[in-house]
């Protein structure tokens, strides 16, 4: 990807608990060659680390009004994403792609703030969603004979995963886990919707709730099919696998 001076920055989203962050760690333990090329994009973040998380690496968890407060400084963007308040710095962002590529991993909020900030717009881009369903799956159930609301079925498809991993990673779940647990799952649909403002689509159905990505010391199922599929297009190389969809493949729908 880093052909001069200047490095790339990979923009890779999707819905909590799509698979983004076993991707990433799966992309480090097989292909360190691809991985230690990528700078991570460490965000400030209002809200608790979740276990395994650790400050500085993952996120700088910070208080919220001292999240806040960075909207007072032009270096930094703010933004709010499901209820959690985060903030880009972005000088830190420019100084590091001097030097190599950046990944940003993450919501897809973030994502097009990235993609569509006037201070990045010259730097160069690759960006990839992670989905749940696939363009083909997509159509078959929005036809209307099949009498399925979209929004609803991913919903249900979402809340089920962030339940299996929520009380994988915690046991019992409290009921500030659960009202999370339903604020990222019904916003998975509009983030979504986002996915046509990407240039490259890996459907995945091996979440962060599946046993795919760790049960055995290699990758199983859609989990290795979407970690070579990512080495594909950070190599250069779009596998078969990999979709572009169009604006409006998800509808709005009231």
């Amino acid at each position: 990807m880093n052909t001069g001076t200047t490095g790339h920055l990979v923009i890779l989203c999707g819905p909590s608990c799509v698979g983004k962050t076993p991707l990433h760690k799966a992309l480090r333990k097989f292909h360190p060659e691809l991985s230690d090329r990528l700078q991570k994009l460490v965000l400030f973040n209002s809200r608790s680390p979740r276990p395994g998380e650790r400050d500085g690496i993952d996120y700088h968890f910070r208080p919220r009004r001292q999240i806040d407060e960075l909207k007072k400084l032009s270096r930094y963007v703010v933004f709010e994403v499901r209820n959690d308040l985060q903030a880009l710095d972005i000088e830190q962002l420019q100084d590091s792609l001097r030097n190599r590529d950046v990944l940003f991993e993450g919501n897809p909020i973030v994502g097009r703030i990235l993609q569509t900030h006037a201070v990045l717009a010259e730097i160069k881009k690759l960006t990839l969603f992670i989905s749940p369903l696939s363009r083909e799956e997509i159509l078959y159930l929005r036809a209307p004979e099949r009498h399925v609301v979209l929004s609803e079925l991913i919903t249900d498809i979402m809340r089920g995963k962030l339940l299996r991993r929520s009380r994988r990673q915690k046991g019992e779940l409290s009921l500030q886990d659960l009202k999370d647990i339903e604020t990222r799952a019904s916003s998975a649909y509009r983030e979504l919707q986002e996915a046509w403002h990407f240039k490259y689509v890996i459907p995945n159905h091996d979440g962060e709730d599946s046993d795919n990505w760790d049960a055995f010391y290699f990758l199983i199922g859609e989990a290795r099919q979407t970690l070579e599929a990512f080495r594909g297009l950070l190599e250069g190389n779009r596998l078969p696998i990999v979709e572009t969809w169009e604006e409006g493949l998800l509808p709005s729908e009231t």
